[in-house]
C-alpha cells in the first residue's frame, strides 16, 4: 500500500516544535511519534518510500485526536488537519466501523438504539463507559417543532437522540429574537463528521450531500454541536463545488448567531441566581471555527465565567477517540480535569456533545451554553443552571 499526500502541505512543516505544547497526545506521553511534527515526519518517510505503512505508522496516525490545536500555533500554516484526514482516508477504517457510520444516517435507528441502551442502563446491563455512552441516556425526549423559515436548526444524529434539550433551548433562544426556526426533514441524519474523522471518506461525502439536500435555500444554518458545525463548514472544501461552498457559507455556530442578535435576547428572569462556570472550549469550536469567543458573550448576561489555564487543550473525547484509544484518552482527560479543579468553578459549559459526555463520565457537571442562557432567561422549564 502506498501513501499519496500533497507535497507542498508536507513541505510546509519546518519541524520547529512550536506545535508540541498544543498537542494533547504529546503532552500526555512525551512521545515524539505522537506529536504533529513527528506524525508529519512519518508521513514524509512513507510517501518517499523510505518507510512502510507498518503497525507503528498506523498507531501514530490512529492516536491523533484530530483536535487541530497545532494549526493556530503553527507559524508556517501547516494544514495538519488536511494531511491527517487524507492519511486516515487512505488507511481506511474497518468494515464494521463503516457499517456503524451508515446506521448514523438513519435517525430512527439511532433513536431506537438509544432507547434500548437507556433501558439497558436502568437494568444495569449496559457498560456505558466502555461504549462511550452518557451516564444516563434519556427514555423520553422533549418535543421540538418548527416555527418558521428564518433559520435552519441542524439537529443531527446522536445529538438529537442524546441531548434533545439542547436543541429545544437553542430554538427558544432563536425564537425569542423574533426569528422562526426550520428543522431538517425527519429522515435527515448524521453530518458525516465521525466518518470523516475515521477516514471513511466515501461515507462522509454521502452524508454531506444528503445534509445539503435536507436544508435548501439561503437561510442561515445554525448548529449547536461544535463538531457538526465544523464539518458542515468543511463541505465547501471537501466537496469543492459551488453549491457546497454556498452551503458552508450559510453555516454558523449557535453562540455566534445569538451574539449577533444579542440586543433581541431576553434578560435573566427575576430571581435568577448567577452561577460561575468554567468554559471548556471544544476543539472544533476553538481551533477550527474560531468561534469560542461568542460563548463568553452569550453567557455574560446570565452567568459568570472563568477560564481554564490549559490554553484550550483537548479533553480527550475526540469523536470516537475515547472509545478507540481509552487509555490515551483518559490521560488527556486527566489533564483537563486538573485544570477544571484549579479553576474553582461550580460547573462547566461545553458546546459539543462528545466533550460534555466524556467529562460527565468523570463526574463533572456540564451544561451546554444555550441551556444555561435559556434557563436563566426562563425560556425552558426547570433550571439546569442550579445543578442536579
Amino acid at each position: 500500500m502506498t501513501l499519496t499526500l500533497d507535497g507542498d502541505d508536507l513541505a510546509a512543516c519546518v519541524s520547529c516544535g512550536l506545535c508540541l505544547p498544543h498537542c494533547p497526545t504529546f503532552r500526555a506521553t512525551g512521545d515524539e511519534a505522537r506529536s504533529p511534527r513527528g506524525r508529519i515526519t512519518a508521513m514524509r518517510l512513507v510517501v518517499a518510500g523510505g518507510s512502510p505503512m507498518d503497525a507503528p505508522f498506523v498507531d501514530a496516525m490512529e492516536t491523533c485526536i484530530q483536535c487541530r490545536g497545532c494549526e493556530p500555533a503553527c507559524p508556517s500554516g501547516v494544514p495538519f488537519g488536511r494531511l491527517m484526514a487524507s492519511t486516515r482516508a487512505q488507511l481506511a477504517p474497518h468494515g464494521i466501523r463503516r457499517r456503524v457510520y451508515r446506521l448514523l444516517a438513519v435517525p430512527a435507528l439511532v433513536r431506537a438504539a438509544s432507547l434500548v441502551a437507556a433501558v439497558g442502563q436502568r437494568l444495569r446491563l449496559v457498560p456505558s463507559d466502555r461504549l462511550g455512552l452518557p451516564r444516563r441516556l434519556p427514555l423520553r425526549r422533549p418535543a421540538l417543532a418548527a416555527s418558521g423559515t428564518d433559520v435552519w436548526l441542524f439537529t443531527g444524529c446522536v445529538m438529537d437522540a442524546w441531548q434533545r434539550p439542547v436543541h429545544v433551548a437553542a430554538a427558544r433562544l432563536i425564537e425569542s429574537t423574533g426569528n422562526g426556526v426550520a428543522l431538517p426533514p425527519r429522515g435527515a441524519g448524521c453530518c458525516g463528521a465521525l466518518a470523516d474523522h475515521a477516514g471513511a471518506a466515501d461515507e462522509a461525502r454521502r452524508r454531506a450531500l444528503a445534509t445539503m439536500a435536507a436544508m435548501p435555500g439561503d437561510a442561515p444554518i445554525v448548529v449547536d454541536s461544535a463538531g457538526c458545525g465544523a464539518m458542515l463548514q468543511h463541505y465547501g472544501e471537501a466537496i469543492a463545488t459551488d453549491a457546497a461552498r454556498r452551503f458552508s457559507a450559510r453555516v454558523v455556530d449557535v453562540s455566534t448567531w445569538l451574539t449577533e442578535h444579542r440586543d433581541q435576547l431576553p434578560p435573566a428572569r427575576p430571581g435568577h441566581v448567577r452561577r460561575t462556570f468554567a468554559v471548556q472550549d471544544p476543539c472544533h469550536l476553538r481551533h477550527v471555527q474560531g468561534a469560542h469567543g461568542a460563548v463568553r458573550t452569550l453567557l455574560a448576561p446570565y452567568a459568570d465565567v472563568t477560564e481554564l489555564d490549559d490554553d484550550g487543550l483537548c479533553c480527550g473525547a475526540g469523536g470516537a477517540f475515547s472509545i478507540d484509544q481509552p487509555e490515551l484518552a483518559d490521560q488527556v482527560r486527566t489533564r483537563k480535569l486538573a485544570s477544571i479543579a484549579r479553576s474553582g468553578a461550580q460547573a462547566v459549559v461545553s458546546a459539543n456533545p462528545g466533550c460534555s459526555v466524556y467529562l460527565e463520565r468523570a463526574g463533572i457537571e456540564v451544561h451546554h451554553p444555550v441551556v444555561v442562557a435559556a434557563t436563566a432567561a426562563g425560556l425552558v422549564e426547570g433550571d439546569a443552571t442550579r445543578g442536579r
